[in-house]
């Protein structure tokens, strides 16, 4: 792509930013690896520590990061066993991928592409057909699944190989268009509890002689934005998912291996104006800013024509060392999505991307109401919201 630079880039200020272990400890190489001992064609081992196993699951806990998994041993005893490898498995963190948000890399996990690749790179960002902001969580407004992510998933690819390929989920996200671009393949199959969840897990593994079985829950997340994760209500959730894992691993059928991971950490940010900086209040932030997309720690920031490179100055200038502030092409050329951007997706990709590296946020009270008010947050490349589990239980 014959893409010109915006400026001369910075890159002092932004080889600062821990860039995701693309190819080598991201979420994007998990499944790949798992299919690649699976004998898949075109599947390729990026996680070498991870020995084959006849049958895999995945159980992904939506919001349960590495660093809020190691600060409460209490809540979560078996899961804090597995850290420490004493139930015969492995523990290390994984990094989500930019952004770190749900979106993002549940496609990452189940393609095992990179965001620059996938196409959902942000919870919001810019459908460069139409113009208009594309929510990629809730796939509002509608656009073609397979137009917007035409890659086939490592399910499909690992169903079409002849291995037993099961999702065990929500009833709801059984036809979702995140469900058929990011994890669509064999056969899914709803429960509405944990515990009904993780039963059926383990009977879907025990189905295959080579199984790929993939398990999911949303609520650590969810208690996370609403309460924050230094609530009583958060760790009441780790107390439940920890009592879900142990469940599922004391029926595991022989020759499987179970691994424990998420889409991202979490961040509580304090309801002040130090903190919280609100775009919709804010004249210099606003000037020459045609869409904001993103989140509140992973912005896409898209420039009315001609203005993109006075609005990454005034980003700059304004949000100083709390954010990690680049034009398009800086945010590129460091890897921050990866070292594959499609031709489709760049266009999707904000002309000044911020992501911020202090605990802050940027709200839009008008526009983005409801995601304002949350108290745990996440999106950015710091630990905190970077960093989720990879555990491991074998039989």
């Amino acid at each position: 792509m014959a893409q010109p630079a915006l400026d001369p880039p910075e890159p002092l200020a932004l080889a600062s930013a821990p860039v995701p272990e693309y190819g080598t400890g991201s979420l994007a190489d998990l499944l790949p690896t798992l299919a690649a001992h699976l004998g898949v064609p075109g599947c390729t081992v990026a996680v070498p520590e991870l020995a084959p196993a006849d049958r895999n699951c995945v159980f992904l806990i939506d919001g349960l990061g590495w660093e809020q998994l190691r600060a409460h041993p209490e809540q979560a005893p078996y899961l804090t066993a597995l850290l420490g490898s004493s139930r015969g498995g492995t523990g290390r963190p994984l990094t989500a991928g930019y952004p770190a948000t749900t979106a993002t890399s549940l496609a990452s996990v189940g393609t095992g592409l990179v965001p620059g690749a996938h196409g959902l790179p942000g919870y919001t960002v810019r459908n460069p057909e139409t113009g208009e902001l594309m929510n990629q969580l809730r796939w509002n407004p509608w656009t073609q699944p397979h137009v917007w992510q035409p890659y086939p998933t490592i399910f499909q690819r690992a169903a079409k190989a002849g291995v037993h390929t099961a999702q065990v989920s929500a009833p709801a996200f059984a036809t979702t268009p995140l469900t058929k671009v990011a994890l669509s393949g064999g056969t899914f199959h709803g429960r509405l509890s944990g515990e009904e969840r993780m039963d059926l897990a383990a009977e879907q593994l025990a189905a295959g002689d080579r199984s790929l079985v993939y398990t999911y829950y949303s609520e650590v997340d969810g208690n996370g934005h609403r309460y924050g994760v230094d609530s009583d209500a958060w760790r009441g959730q780790l107390v439940y998912v920890d009592g879900l894992v142990q469940r599922l691993a004391e029926q595991l059928p022989p020759r499987s291996a179970l691994y424990v991971t998420a889409d991202h950490g979490m961040i509580d940010i304090p309801f002040d104006e130090l903190h919280r900086i609100d775009f919709d209040e804010d004249w210099e932030l606003r000037a020459g800013v045609a869409l904001l997309g993103g989140e509140g720690r992973a912005r896409h920031v898209y420039a009315v024509p001609g203005a993109a490179g006075d609005v990454r100055a005034v980003w700059r200038e304004v949000l100083g060392d709390r954010f990690w502030v680049a034009g398009r092409d800086e945010a590129i050329a460091a890897g921050w999505f990866g070292p594959q951007i499609d031709e489709r997706v760049y266009g999707r990709l904000g002309d000044v991307i911020a992501a911020a590296r202090d605990d802050v946020l940027i709200t839009a009270s008008e526009r983005e109401p409801n995601e304002s008010a949350m108290v745990g947050n996440h999106g950015s490349m710091t630990p905190l919201e970077q960093l989720v589990p990879l555990l491991e239980v074998r039989t």
